[in-house]
This record gives C-alpha cells, structure tokens and sequence, in this order.
C-alpha cells in the first residue's frame, strides 16, 4: 500500500540547500582568482577544468597526485578551526608530485557535508586556494557535495586532486643516487598532516589545556600548524644543481618514505644528533610514552622533506635552500646496502 503527500516536497525540504552552494561558488571566486596562472583557459563554473600546457615543455609527462586531510579534520571541528585545513589539502599532494621533478599546475577540491554552512566552506576554501597560491598553482575547479545523513552535523570531508608537468628527461626517480650522496632534511612546520589519530589519542589521555601557552603559541595552534609547501624553493634548486632524490615526509616518517626513492641496493644513514626533534614531538612522546621507533614510523619528526645531492653539491644545496627561506639540515648519507638491512637507519 502506498502512501502519499498533497505538499510540494522542494531539495531543501530533503536536506539540500542549492541557494547555499550557489552562494558558496560565489563566496570562492575572488579567492580562485588569484591562484590563476598561465595555461588556465576558463574559470571555475564549467562543467570541466581546462588547462593548456603550452611550449615550455618538449616532451611533457603528467605527474598526477590525490590526497585528503585524515582525522586533522576531527581536531579542526573540536576547534571550530577551519581556515588551515584547506593549506593541508593542497600541500599534500603537491609536495607528493613535487619530488618527482613536476612543477604543479592546477589543483582541484572536493569538499562534502551533510548541511553546507557557507561560512565554514569559505573558511576551507580560502584555505586551499593559499595553498595554491604558496604552490604557484591554480585552483581551477572542484566539487562541493551536500549529503544530508551521511555526516554528523558540523562535520565535513576534504580531497584534493593536484596535477603538475615535468620534461621527460628530468624525471626524478632516485635512479642516479649513488654511495656517498647527502641527506638533507628541510625542516616540517610541525605534525603536518599523518599521525592524527594517535596525536588525538594522547590529547585524549593527556587532556590538557589546548589554550596555554607551548612554546610562544597555544597548544592548539601547533596542533593545527598547516603542512609547509616545499614547491617553489625545491623548483628553485632543481633548476640550479642536481638533485637526486626527494621523499615527502608523510606517514611512515622517515624510515619507511625514504626508501621509495631508492634502489634496493642502497641505505640512507641517518644522524639523531643532526637535527633537533621540535617540543611539540617531545610533548606527543612523553604524553603519550611513545617509543622511539613508534615515533620514527608515525610522524614527520621535524624532518617534512628529505633531498639527495652528490657530495659535491651539499653545500651550495644547503646555501640556496636557506636563502629560500628554508631550515636545512645535513641528516646523513647514502652508502651500499648491506644484507637484508632497513633501507633507512635512523642512529
């Protein structure tokens, strides 16, 4: 037997405010605008984004990268903080497609909700559309999804989609590292984006005040320092010197993300004492009386993005990254693998 309704049931009616995403798409524009770069045919609105590549590249290979914010987000709607997440979305993928020589181009978000509140997808979108400005790429397109029913209230999720270009014959795939190359560390902003649900784990044992003051800021502002974008001064160096190798440092931390880039052959040796793990790691360590090896597998530990140059270029390597802006540090060394040993040795 069915049943009917003499009332004219609306999308809003169903839980789906089509004046919200409108207002949304408008709200995000002038932001969109200012990550336009060269190659962008269009703006946000087509049904697809379009891009040219244009002669800069003879024979360009695309370098595609996809990526999300995890459980960071649960820790953004216990702080009613929105407005760096979007910077996380952007930076993890970029800095993945980065390390294999590509220069990213366009940028493209997915953001779903069960209600839109406009303020707080401004907040993110703003977000994202810094990070393609820190990036130098364009946000050129994206989705905003109203699901009514399949999140709490308040709650949203966050992907993002990045494609970058490189020339064929600078591809970086770790083929060149040899014996005797240097490991360089750039130093990470803080957690980054991995590691959250543990790091949400010990702020749920710890319960600490999230307000007072940690090192010259509150708790909650390291907690939700953005992901640093290495693009510009990592483009910067490869144009000037040779760079082996680089590994984003994301989760599995150094031991298990510098071994993508190298050779089955080879292990980097990396030196404890070289750089100084920041307070916050300490603070998740002791609070949570996690082991040194948990901690090495988890997090970034101060380290966000590793290089590998030839001995010969360490120094000017090192040089041209801090002029960028950049903490450096020389962590360690390339050398011939021994037996079956971990292809990263933290000593």
């Amino acid at each position: 037997m069915s049943s009917s309704t003499n009332q004219s049931l609306s999308y809003r009616d169903a839980g789906v405010d089509i004046d919200a995403g409108d207002a949304l798409v408008a709200a995000i524009k002038p932001f969109a605008r200012r990550t336009m770069r060269e190659g962008v045919l269009g703006g946000i609105g087509g049904f697809g984004a379009l891009f040219e590549i244009g002669n800069k590249y003879r024979e360009p290979v695309l370098v595609s990268g996809t990526d999300g914010v995890g459980t960071k987000l649960k820790l953004a709607f216990l702080l009613n903080r929105h407005d760096t997440v979007g910077i996380d979305l952007v930076a993890m993928s970029v800095n993945d497609i980065l390390v294999q020589g590509a220069e990213p181009l366009f940028f493209l978000d997915y953001f779903a909700c069960g209600k839109l509140d406009v303020n707080t997808a401004t907040d993110v979108i703003k977000g994202v559309a810094a990070g393609c400005e820190q990036a130098g790429c364009a946000l050129i397109g994206g989705e905003t999804a109203e699901m009514p029913g399949m999140y709490p209230d308040g709650e949203y999720d966050l992907a993002g989609f990045a494609v970058g270009a490189v020339e064929k014959s600078a591809i970086i795939d770790g083929t060149k590292i040899v014996p005797g190359d240097v490991v360089i560390g750039l130093a990470s902003s803080g957690i980054h984006s991995n590691g959250y649900s543990l790091v949400r784990k010990i702020v749920e044992v710890a319960k600490p005040d999230l307000s007072a003051d940690f090192d010259g800021r509150s708790l909650a502002d390291a907690l939700m320092a953005p992901t640093r974008i290495y693009v510009k001064p990592l483009l910067s160096l490869m144009s000037s010197i040779e760079v082996k190798g680089m590994a984003h440092i994301t989760g599995g931390g150094l031991v298990e993300n510098v071994p993508r880039v190298l050779q089955n052959h080879l292990t980097a040796v990396l030196k404890k004492e070289a750089w100084s793990m920041p307070p916050l790691f300490n603070w998740l360590q002791k609070h949570g009386n996690v082991a040194d090896e948990e901690m090495h597998r988890v997090f970034n530990c101060g380290i966000g993005m590793v290089v590998i140059v030839s001995k010969e270029n360490a120094d000017k390597a090192v040089s041209a990254l801090e002029i960028s802006g950049e903490t450096v540090y020389r962590i360690g060394e390339i050398r011939q693998r021994i037996g079956n040993e971990p292809q990263t040795i933290v000593e």
